[in-house]
This record gives structure tokens, sequence and C-alpha cells, in this order.
């Protein structure tokens, strides 16, 4: 397969979990209904980004989110990253992402290595290190269009993580994130140019939406980078699913280009 039909959906995200796996599913149904193959959700969509909250949304493999993202793959045909749900397993509390296949198997599971904790003067304070541990390797799955490596969020910000996933043979880097009003106009846009441009591949970024209450906002503005490092596509702060295609003979060419390795 040398194309990919790829969905991101960008979503609200409220306390109550079982309206936020509803909304998913639905936008989950929607994409299919409009042809995406790869549909993403964002990270943390089934809890407030709030470390006070996570122990309590947390859940283990297979109970209730898992199942929900199972047959959201399944029923509609596609593959689909989860996002990110709060998961505890043995007293832990872990930010992981769940990747399912069209038939509603799990094929990756990545636990966010890098835990976010931000302390800005006069601006964000957020320590996900307070309820959260983090994981320790790297993930990546196979589709029909080819390897693809997973990170969470501030994962991003780690290009060494980025490489290594790419000289495991990943050709597109996919982040479920809720980067916020203080790093996202700073950071968001740099950060996947650069880890596109570093790496001659695609990257993805798929964010909830500000939350219209008090709490942490997350930024929104869901993007796709090409390996050139040119962005082609990217939302607002409203909700909504972004449709883009990607290519896999764009990433051939863009390295016989411009050759980085000798």
């Amino acid at each position: 397969m040398s194309k990919l039909t790829l969905a991101l959906i960008q979503m609200r995200v409220g306390k109550d979990k079982a309206e936020n796996l509803a909304r998913a599913a639905a936008f989950v149904k929607e994409a299919g209904e409009n042809g995406a193959q790869l549909v993403i959700l964002p990270e943390m969509f089934q809890t407030p980004y709030e470390t006070s909250l996570f122990p309590i949304y947390a859940e283990e493999k297979g109970e209730m989110s898992y199942q929900a993202l199972s047959a959201m793959a399944r029923e509609n045909a596609l593959t689909l990253v989860g996002g990110s749900i709060a998961e505890l397993e043995d007293g832990r509390v872990y930010n992981t992402s769940f990747v399912f296949n069209p038939r509603g198997e799990e094929i990756a599971r990545h636990r966010k290595v890098h835990l976010f904790d931000i302390d800005i003067p006069n601006g964000q304070y957020f320590k996900e290190s307070d309820t959260l541990s983090n994981g320790e390797e790297l993930t990546l799955f196979e589709t029909d269009f080819g390897r693809i490596g997973l990170g969470i969020c501030f994962d991003v910000r780690f290009s060494d993580f980025a490489q290594k996933m790419v000289e495991a043979g990943a050709r597109v880097l996919i982040y479920p994130a809720a980067f916020n009003p203080t790093t996202g106009p700073k950071h968001w846009e740099l950060l996947f140019r650069s880890r596109a441009n570093d790496n001659q591949v695609y990257t993805i970024g798929v964010s909830s939406i500000p939350s219209q209450k008090e709490g942490y906002q997350a930024y929104g503005h869901s993007l796709v980078v090409n390996p050139w490092g040119e962005v082609i596509l990217e939302m607002g702060s409203d909700e909504g699913v972004g449709y883009t295609t990607l290519d896999s003979d764009l990433i051939d060419e863009v390295r016989c280009a411009i050759p980085l390795k000798h």
C-alpha cells in the first residue's frame, strides 16, 4: 500500500468517561464512513487532563475503555490508535496508548516514556510524575502502509527517541498529545516539523480541544507534517475530524533527494 487515508479526531473531553467514549466512537464511525484507514484519538481522551484524576479514571487492560476501543476498530474495519488512557497495572498508573487492527485485535501498547513536568514562572505548572509512572520502551507497529512509530506528547521533544524509532524502520511517527496554551504556540509546530525534517518521515500530532471550564487547557491544532518538514494539515481549536493522505513514495523521494546516510 503506497497511500494511507488518515483521520485525526480532535475532540472535547469532559468528566463523564462514558460520554467521552461515546463521543470518540461517533467520531471514529464518521471517519470510517469517510474512508479513513487509520484513525487517531487524542491523549487522555477519556479523562480530564488533571493529575489528581488519573488514578480515579485508571483502568486495567481489558476493561471498559479498552473494550470500547477494540469495538471501534472492529466495527469500522480500520486501524485505530486509541489516543491514550490512564492504565492501571500492579498499583501503578501509566499514560498508555493501545493500537487495534481492523479486526479489533491489539497490535501495540505504548506507555509514555517522558512524563511532562513543567514549571514556568508566571505560566504553566503541571507534574505528571505526581501520579503517573513512566514507560521504558520504544513502540512500533506494522501496517500495510509500513512500520509506524508511536509516542505520546512530551516524547516528541526528544530527538533521539524519534531517531531510534526511525532506525528501527518507522516511516511515520504518531504522537497523541495535549500541549497547552503556553507550550503550544512556542513548540507544537516547531517540534513536529523538526522531527519530520530530522528523520524524513511523516509526523502526526493529535490533541483534544481547549476546555471551556477551569483546569488544564489543551492547545488543539492537531497536525500532519510531511517528510519535507511541511505542514500539510493543521486544525484549529474546534472539535472535529481532519483528513489527509500519506504517500509512501514521497518518503523515498525525499530520502533520495537529500540522503542523510552515506
